[in-house]
């Protein structure tokens, strides 16, 4: 199969926003995660904070959202709640940069809105715990104290927000076709499994 796109979900803490910037340069292709929320931010004129708290506190379930995205499609966009506004429009943003050709996706439910695309491949990059607690204080300054604290949010956040918009658990090994451990393989392993997916294409 040809690999046009790699989408990524990751446990807070494992290296992976690093992992895919470092295979896109590697690459010549983009990378995009925090790009997606810029773009919805401006388009709604919401601050991307604002737009991370939507995703933190994301609520209800996936048929709920279905419903509220057949009856935007339909034409009453005024059904959707401000999640739902936000969702979509994150998710056409990614359908439009998809567009552009391959690249490289962090997050935001990516497989989901290239689930029509050819050639996605979607990866899940995790690490041991003492790994992520070192990561988190040295990368993110976050007091040891607090790095469990910290960590627990971020993944919470991620769980929830997946499986409001997917029906499908964040961790279901299912959902994936490769499930990289950065702990075991290294940054640089991690880098190179995923390079060799677009080298071959």
């Amino acid at each position: 199969m040809k690999c046009n796109y790699i989408t990524i979900e990751r446990e807070y803490g494992s290296g992976g926003t690093k992992i895919a910037r470092r295979l896109a340069e590697e690459c010549g292709i983009p990378c995009y995660g925090q790009e997606i929320l810029e773009a919805v931010s401006r388009k709604n004129n919401v601050p991307v904070d604002s737009i991370q708290h939507y995703e933190e506190s994301v609520s209800g379930s996936f048929l709920y959202t279905l419903f509220l995205m057949s009856k935007s499609q339909s034409g009453d966009s005024d059904m959707l709640t401000q999640e739902g506004h936000i969702f979509l429009d994150e998710q056409k943003e990614i359908e439009r940069l998809a567009a552009k050709g391959p690249a490289i996706f962090l997050g935001h439910c990516a497989a989901g809105a290239l689930k029509s695309y050819p050639g996605v491949v979607k990866v899940f990059i995790r690490a041991n715990e003492e790994d992520k607690k070192k990561r988190i204080i040295k990368d993110y300054a976050i007091p040891e104290r607090q790095a469990e604290a910290v960590r627990k949010k971020y993944d919470n956040k991620r769980s929830r927000y997946f499986y409001a918009n997917t029906a499908r658990r964040w961790t279901d090994l299912r959902n994936y076709d490769m499930i990289l451990d950065s702990s075991g393989l290294g940054m640089d392993g991690c880098v190179t499994v995923l390079k060799s997916l677009i080298d071959r294409s």
